[in-house]
């Protein structure tokens, strides 16, 4: 049985508060988002396992958020430092260091570095991930975290908050 990825841009973030990027907070719009894409996920078949974030407060406050309508203990919500402002290289680190105990793990993190790594992946023209958005990256081959690398996963759904769909195909 292979891996699967879900790349998970944060909600949308608020630029009103005169605060770092590292400490920009949810608006209302990524507050309203964040659960409802969770929803998307949420059945037993495609919820993720393991869940990890940069520490950044929008991506960690979604992936709490997404932790509250998987019943997963926001405790238990990995954070990983690599993961803020990452590049494709830092983000392919974290993933082949993930527990291979977990089938199913979602990464809450920040573009531009989640779509590049999609990309690389996917080995698919760049896709431009919405805030909120979620990619389900399918890795047949993979027994091991440590063996996803270029090229080697398949793009299973695209799911981001405007797409008109109502739950994962």
């Amino acid at each position: 049985m292979g891996k699967q990825l879900y790349i998970i841009r944060h909600a949308k973030s608020d630029w009103a508060f005169r605060v770092s990027d590292f400490d920009r907070p949810l608006n209302e719009r990524g507050f309203e988002n964040a659960p409802k894409m969770a929803e998307r996920i949420s059945s037993p078949q495609f919820m993720p396992e393991f869940l990890i974030s940069s520490p950044a407060k929008r991506a960690l406050t979604t992936a709490q958020i997404f932790a509250e309508v998987f019943n997963y203990p926001h405790r238990m919500i990995a954070t990983e430092t690599k993961l803020y402002e990452a590049n494709v290289s830092e983000i392919l680190s974290v993933i082949n260091n993930l527990n291979d105990n977990f089938q199913r793990i979602a990464i809450f993190a920040h573009n531009p570095g989640l779509s590049e790594i999609v990309s690389s992946l996917t080995q698919n023209e760049y896709i431009n991930l919405p805030t909120c958005s979620i990619v389900q990256l399918d890795f047949p081959q993979a027994d091991h975290w440590a063996e996803v690398s270029q090229g080697t996963g398949i793009i299973i759904n695209f799911l981001y908050p405007k797409d008109g769909k109502s739950e994962i195909l």
